[in-house]
């Protein structure tokens, strides 16, 4: 073919606007197209085939049998057809037989032709059909040739949309039915069930017209887009605080490197060229990419492809004018949300009545986010690889964490099951919500204490639907992750005299910020050389607050402020050593004489408390419980660093079981030597919140929880099911004679009692 692959993707593709333009039934149009096709390229036999009801059927064919039209059907992975919609790839055989996932298909006639060529027809990053042709003599295709065929696939894809045989998410329409369901695997983050459609945080860009009118319009769109893009880029990188030196310097250079990559830029004009609009040729080089991220086993060279990814995205948006998340653009119905990463505040941006669930590509356990999530209420599953290729925007999903499972387009049957769990699980929870006016006492009388967790105003409300005794923990933090700048002193001081007046005569802790390490401020510049490896036990928390202290100064300030005529409970995160603590109640005191000196009202009285969270701290807890009002375990942190065991890793993060009788025997320790010096101490964090390990913890004496409100209803049946003097018998058995987790034998001896552990 002596013509360049623009020029003959041109020629096909006036064709083709022409043809679309006309007022003909879809069955037809593609009849036509296949003709247009074939006739351009010279080949023999063009043929389309489109996904409905799971199997690749011929739909339209020039050169073979046509009553083979509607009568072939090959499944996903079946033949040479099915091989390329499965792994969207390209296949270019100059001897069709010789490929090993070749089928013959003798209805068709295509004995006689040995050459083939085939491109997936996609619709949102998904196969929705096969473009082929073959010819009789043994060749391979020219690379300008399949160039051509992969633009013309792209401008039969919005052919095949636009009327109506494929449906707006990605899949075929109700006519031709939708595509398969299947189901996703991913790690639980925030548990419970959900249902609603697939809602992408960045929302794919619908291009709605691929054919150019006018070529240099188009290519001016792109130039100016390309300069913008940069400048944001540049922007960007030069705001960035990362300190100097580490591995970011040279990601960020790759990254700016793709931006200017003359290749890249190039290749798009090449693809306008061709005929294509300013956004069809971005995406023609993106589905390009996209394929050969497919071929690449490398994770370095994959993780560059991403980087040019996400490049491909910037400039499609920029260049359609389709900016902003899904949260800007707003909820239409009951949504599940689909993103790579969510940082707490854009989680914060969604309408909650309409957020019923959230799937994350990452994610861990000790993400903010996902500590927002959990007290949004809204069920969390992350680590979900590949999401985005296997669901498309406006999929029905259904959602059930506790399976570790995302059902994409279920089946009727997969939908019954479904709502009969929902169903129940909603009855459990009016179960649950009629204990909020019962006080959590077990059967032998003792009462616990039963507090929760919170870290944003709205959070307060929580106290009255469930019944809580107070607030365990406020995560002050909260307030600073979710702010584009440093709250000033005022606004912190509304914040906490609001949870104070909303919270009435119940007692609130204010746990004093734990920021920096993994949880970095954007303006909050980082001293340290370069990235920290372990954040997590890094330079945050108190560490960070004694060496900012003006920080801490602002913060404890508009806390005294706040609780002018109350009791002001503040607790210090991540103590180490006694010393700390010794500090940063002097800076609370110092504050409270400044004030005091100026004549401002001040608390009725101050009670300081510690988090055991460093493991270090035990050991010195004779010399610090003397000066306690209140001790406070973070079992969240505790766990990781007793096991030296990182929860956000994949593999770590249900290795180690919180019923080990390591952190039993920990926590035993703390507990008797807290009650002998008669300081208060409590359990805050996820352990405290699941009604095994809550028995466990009432079994070791412990009896201040400070749990997610949707913990509460479920713990306080369990108390109210359970002899605290015989839990506290059987578990402290089980640890003198322990296996290698308490769990089997807490479980059965909970069976065995009658405990709700639901």
């Amino acid at each position: 073919m002596a013509l360049t692959a623009a020029a003959s993707a041109r020629e096909i593709l006036t064709r083709l606007h022409d043809l679309m333009a006309k007022r003909l039934p879809a069955q037809s149009k593609l009849n036509a197209v296949v003709n247009i096709i074939g006739e351009a390229l010279h080949s023999e036999v063009c043929s389309i085939y489109l996904l409905r009801e799971g199997v690749l059927e011929l739909f339209a064919t020039r050169g073979l049998k046509q009553e083979a039209v509607h009568v072939t059907k090959l499944g996903l992975g079946e033949g040479l057809v099915g091989t390329i919609a499965a792994n969207v790839e390209t296949l270019n055989l100059d001897e069709a037989t010789s490929h090993p996932n070749f089928v013959h298909n003798p209805e068709t006639g295509e004995e006689r032709f040995h050459s083939f060529a085939g491109v997936p027809i996609i619709r949102r990053e998904r196969a929705v059909g096969v473009l082929a042709v073959q010819h009789v003599d043994p060749r391979r295709y020219a690379d300008i040739e399949i160039e051509a065929l992969q633009t013309v696939a792209m401008v039969l894809s919005e052919l095949i949309a636009n009327a109506e045989l494929i449906d707006v998410a990605g899949g075929t329409s109700t006519r031709l039915q939708p595509t398969s369901a299947s189901s996703v695997r991913g790690f639980p983050l925030v548990e419970g069930m959900a249902r609603g459609v697939a809602v992408f945080h960045q929302p794919r860009i619908v291009i709605e017209h691929t054919v150019a009118e006018d070529i240099e319009a188009e290519r001016h769109r792109v130039y100016a887009a390309f300069d913008k893009m940069r400048d944001q880029i540049e922007r960007m990188t030069s705001q960035a605080e990362f300190g100097s030196g580490g591995e970011h310097e040279e990601i960020l250079a790759t990254y700016k490197m793709f931006a200017y990559d003359e290749g890249w830029s190039r290749r798009i004009n090449e693809a306008i060229d061709s005929g294509l609009t300013a956004e069809a040729a971005i995406e023609r080089v993106q589905q390009r990419t996209r394929m050969r991220m497919r071929e690449i086993d490398d994770p370095l060279l994959s993780d560059r492809m991403h980087d040019l990814e996400d490049l491909s995205n910037r400039l499609l948006r920029i260049v359609s004018g389709q900016l902003g998340t899904a949260a800007q653009l707003g909820l239409r119905q009951d949504s599940i949300l689909i993103a790579r990463n969510l940082g707490p505040a854009e989680l914060l941006e969604y309408d909650r009545r309409r957020l019923k669930g959230v799937v994350l590509e990452e994610g861990s356990l000790t993400a903010h986010v996902t500590i927002v999530a959990r007290a949004m209420g809204v069920p969390v599953l992350g680590r979900v690889r590949d999401v985005r290729r296997e669901v498309a925007e406006g999929d029905f999903l259904l959602l059930d964490v506790g399976e570790e499972s995302l059902f994409v387009r279920p089946t009727l049957a997969i939908e019954e099951a479904f709502e009969a769990k929902l169903s129940l699980s909603q009855k459990r929870r009016a179960v649950f919500a009629q204990l909020r006016n019962e006080a959590p006492v077990t059967r032998d009388g003792h009462r616990v204490t039963v507090m929760v967790n919170a870290g944003l105003r709205d959070d307060v409300a929580a106290l009255d639907l469930t019944g809580a005794d107070g607030i365990g923990l406020f995560r002050t933090e909260f307030q600073f992750l979710v702010s584009a700048t440093l709250p000033q002193r005022e606004e912190q001081r509304r914040l906490y005299r609001d949870v104070l007046e909303a919270a009435g005569d119940r007692p609130v802790i204010f746990r004093t910020v734990d920021i920096g390490g993994d949880k970095a401020l954007p303006y909050l510049h980082h001293d340290a050389e370069g990235e920290e490896e372990n954040p997590a036990m890094g330079w945050r928390a108190l560490r960070l607050a004694l060496d900012r202290d003006g920080l801490m100064k602002a913060q404890a300030r508009a806390l005294i402020e706040a609780g002018a005529g109350r009791t002001l409970n503040v607790m210090f995160p991540m103590v180490s050593e006694p010393w700390e603590f010794d500090e940063a109640r002097a800076l609370f005191e110092a504050q409270r004489a400044w004030l005091a000196a100026r004549g401002r009202k001040l608390p009725n009285v101050i009670r300081y408390g510690a988090m055991l969270e460093v493991p270090a701290l035990a050991e010195v807890l004779d010399q610090l419980l003397p000066r306690l009002d209140f001790l406070s375990i973070g079992t969240n942190d505790l766990t990781q660093f007793l096991f030296a065991a990182d929860r956000a890793h994949p593999k770590l993060a249900l290795r180690y079981d919180w019923l080990s009788p390591a952190i039993l025997r920990f926590l035993r320790r703390v507990s008797e030597q807290a009650r002998a010096a008669e300081v208060p101490v409590a359990v805050c964090g996820e352990m405290g919140g699941r009604p095994l390990e809550a028995l466990a913890l009432i079994g070791l004496g412990i009896d201040r929880l400070s749990i997610t409100p949707a913990a509460v209803g479920p713990i306080k049946a369990m108390l109210r099911s359970l002899d605290r003097g015989a839990a506290m018998a059987a578990v402290q058995g089980m640890l003198d004679r322990p296996e290698r987790s308490v769990r089997t034998m807490l479980g059965e001896w909970a069976e065995a009692q009658g405990v709700e552990l639901a």
